[in-house]
């Protein structure tokens, strides 16, 4: 059984993951992993699949949110959903069975990539003159399933970041749309790699759980505050933080290893 202090440690960590990432409206996954991995000594599997237990309700919850309001028709909705489920599992049994250090080292580099598109998002873009909109075919939408089931498969996170810009950018998709969708995508495709993560032994139930409960009760706290700060100040400084984390998360064990050698 769990300490109370360990459960205590587990609600804080937990509500604060929740806080931060409803004021940086990004998911709570991307903030989660680096932190069990760095302040927790978790090793990346594991830290990814304990991240899982947090991001699965809250994704079920927005999934069920944004259906309502802006509902994606089911063919698509089952399509795109099938195939990043069956992504993520041959992804996530990929990941679990790699070296922990190659998996960090390959998290660290998507980590990077995710902070400099934020950064660049905050330049203005003055699109081509006649650039076409939306040229993909409908029926192919399906297929940012594979794109984004392999990010959550193997990273545990990232499947709505890069499915929502293809879908506005590739098939020419109204933002709520894109988003519906992508929801629909990363929903059940945290859940199966959950399950696989689970299947492998690579998720801490007891530091997972606590963390989901509190998340969910903190994050409409950080997204009240978000509506309050300035919005660009806020996104370029949290890209630059994950920038920052990336670079620390590769140094930090042989850091480490040097350290202990040297005593």
């Amino acid at each position: 059984m769990a300490s109370a202090w360990h459960w205590m440690v587990a609600l804080g960590t937990g509500a604060a993951l929740g806080f931060f990432g409803g004021v940086f409206g990004i998911g709570g996954g991307v903030i989660a992993i680096p932190l069990l991995v760095l302040a927790y000594g978790m090793d990346q599997p594991l830290a990814q699949g304990t991240a899982l237990v947090m991001m699965v309700p809250n994704l079920l919850i927005a999934w069920w949110r944004y259906h309502r309001i802006t509902p994606a028709p089911w063919p698509r909705v089952l399509g795109i959903g099938a195939l990043g489920t069956l992504t993520t599992w041959f992804m996530a049994r990929w990941a679990t069975a790699l070296p922990p250090d190659t998996l960090r080292l390959m998290f660290c580099a998507f980590l990077a990539w995710v902070g400099w598109s934020m950064w660049r998002a905050q330049r203005p873009v003055t699109p081509a003159q006649g650039e076409p909109i939306g040229r993909l075919n409908p029926r192919y939408i399906p297929l940012v399933g594979v794109l984004g089931g392999s990010s959550m498969g193997l990273m545990g996170i990232g499947g709505g970041l890069l499915a929502t810009p293809l879908l506005t950018g590739w098939f020419g998709l109204r933002q709520a749309m894109a988003q519906s969708l992508a929801l629909a995508l990363v929903a059940p495709s945290a859940v199966m790699a959950l399950g696989t993560y689970a299947q492998a032994h690579r998720v801490d139930w007891q530091m997972g759980l606590p963390m989901a409960l509190a998340g969910t009760l903190t994050v409409s706290s950080g997204v009240a505050l978000a509506t309050r700060l300035p919005e660009r100040t806020l996104r370029r400084n949290f890209a630059l933080m994950l920038m920052g984390t990336s670079v620390w998360m590769a140094v930090w064990p042989w850091l480490q290893r040097a350290l202990t050698l040297g005593r």
